[in-house]
């Protein structure tokens, strides 16, 4: 058959028409196919959560140069002057080993850094220690109260006060912390409400009420779950009818003890899924150059590498707490702390220090109180010229007795009324020999026997007269007993006893 035509063809064969293909039915998938796509869908949710893993746990980059004043802040550098210049770099004894400065603002009262600690974490050994600079630390500076509490508000706060701190404290330790953390005091309260309160054996019953501040404290002694108000109360109490025999030394033991029970609290695993409540309570009341995301990392390796509360360590600087130093601008002595050099170059060779090059006391700025009341410093060079000589305390001048005035006859004039005492007949004149005088009203009192009385019952005195104020006082020539109006007696007045029911007004904490 031609094909064009579609006319048979002589002699040809019939052929067949080709048959329509139908499409064929899709194969089903293998049991191993399904098996290979679950996993690859598991592996892709896996890889999601690890990438959403990470950005919520970052690792703080110590290679990345950052600000000093904190993330964002235009504060300038650091200006040492002629002090020690602290050691920035150097090889590290692990490599995850990082320092953090934590600065307490007191903002109820005023916005002081009371509280200063420098946290050095060995995230490769899971160790961690805490010092604590306590306020009354004497720093290098060129003013008079040389207290490093002082530092902040002198230089009116904010970024400029920060960094001038920041300074005293890297000069005490010789080395630049890594970061910092300021941290408003009411964080202290909210951190505790936000993972449920913290457990906390109170020392003491702690009373204290300040109008000026607007703070109130009373939280009895004993074991027991405080709540964010409490705790708040706990960390600032100082003084008071129960204050502290060590003053400022009792309550960084109280505040160190307190922040070892919200460590513990904070290492538990039940309070992972609380972090979004931890971060506003960040987000509101701290300031710091780590990220958010640096901060989670320092608690996820805490919690996950096995941080134990034996390997927390708090510790308060060494030295002497009871150092003294006079003040030219209020004329008294103030109350030190001065570092012992060789138990703290020990403390931060040993354990602050992340460097593996060993500090000396040249690294450091340390300063003393002399023995006749100049201070030093281990630098050489102390800021306040005046302070470096001995101080010269002013004193009361010295006045010479005004001579009475007289009259023609050689008696005293009374400078009040302008008269002399009328003499009477006699010998004596004005108390001599056995001569009498006698003013108006006088009762007596006199020489060796004769007696001289001043108007209502005063006494111009001899060896044994008496002088006898108005209304029964008393004053005895040699013995000198003073008795006051409607008193008999040595004339001593017993002040009026304090109400201790109530609690009293006390200076600031």
């Amino acid at each position: 058959m031609d094909r064009e035509t579609g006319k048979r063809v002589a002699g040809g064969r019939p052929q067949k028409q080709p048959k329509e293909k139908r499409p064929k039915k899709p194969s089903r998938l293998t049991r191993q196919q399904k098996v290979l796509i679950a996993v690859a869908a598991v592996l892709a949710v896996v890889l999601v959560g690890v990438l959403a893993w990470q950005s919520v746990f970052v690792r703080p980059d110590l290679e990345k140069e950052k600000p000093v004043g904190g993330e964002g802040s235009e504060a300038e550098e650091i200006d040492y002057g002629d002090g020690v210049q602290p050691r920035a770099d150097g090889e590290r004894k692990t490599k995850d080993w990082y320092t953090v400065l934590v600065l307490g603002r007191d903002t109820g009262g005023g916005g002081n850094c009371d509280t200063m600690m420098l946290a050095s974490y060995n995230v490769t050994d899971q160790k961690l220690t805490v010092l604590n600079i306590p306020r009354d630390t004497m720093v290098n500076v060129p003013w008079d109260i040389k207290k490093i509490n002082s530092v902040y508000n002198w230089y009116g706060g904010g970024e400029k006060g920060i960094q001038a701190l920041y300074k005293e404290i890297s000069q005490l330790v010789g080395f630049t912390p890594d970061f910092q953390v300021i941290v408003e005091w009411e964080a202290v309260g909210e951190l505790v409400d936000a993972i449920g309160g913290v457990w906390f054996d109170v020392p003491r019953d702690m009373q204290y009420w300040d109008p000026l501040q607007d703070l109130a404290i009373n939280v009895k002694k004993g074991y027991q779950l405080l709540d964010g108000d409490m705790a708040m109360q706990v960390v600032r109490f100082r003084d008071g009818k129960n204050g502290y025999n060590n003053g400022d030394i009792g309550r960084i033991e109280t505040q160190q003890n307190f922040l070892k029970a919200v460590i513990e609290q904070l290492l538990k695993i039940q309070n992972v899924p609380k972090i979004k409540q931890l971060v506003k309570v960040f987000e509101e009341n701290v300031k710091t150059d780590l990220s958010y995301q640096n901060l989670f990392w320092f608690g996820q390796q805490a919690i996950m590498g096995g941080l134990k509360m034996e390997n927390i360590k708090f510790v308060t600087m060494p030295g002497n707490y009871s150092a003294t130093c006079y003040s030219r601008t209020y004329g008294n002595m103030q109350s030190y702390v001065t570092p012992y050099p060789k138990e703290l170059l020990e403390l931060v060779n040993n354990e602050l220090s992340p460097f593996v090059e060993k500090f000396t006391l040249s690294d450091l700025d340390i300063m003393s109180v002399n023995s006749n009341g100049s201070v030093s410093s281990s630098t050489g060079h102390v800021e306040d010229g005046k302070a470096a000589v001995a101080p010269v305390k002013p004193s009361k001048p010295e006045t010479e007795p005004e001579e009475p005035d007289v009259d023609e006859d050689g008696n005293p004039i009374d400078p009040g009324t302008g008269d002399s005492p009328e003499t009477l007949p006699g010998d004596g004149g004005s108390g001599g020999g056995t001569g009498t005088t006698t003013p108006p009203e006088g009762d007596g009192a006199g020489g060796d026997t004769g007696t001289t009385t001043p108007p209502d019952g005063g006494n111009t005195g001899g060896d044994t007269g008496t002088t006898t104020p108005p209304e029964g006082g008393n004053t005895d020539g040699n013995i000198g007993t003073t008795a006051p109006s409607e008193s008999g007696g040595t004339g001593a007045t017993d002040p009026m006893e304090p109400d201790f029911s109530i609690i009293e007004p006390a200076p600031a904490a």
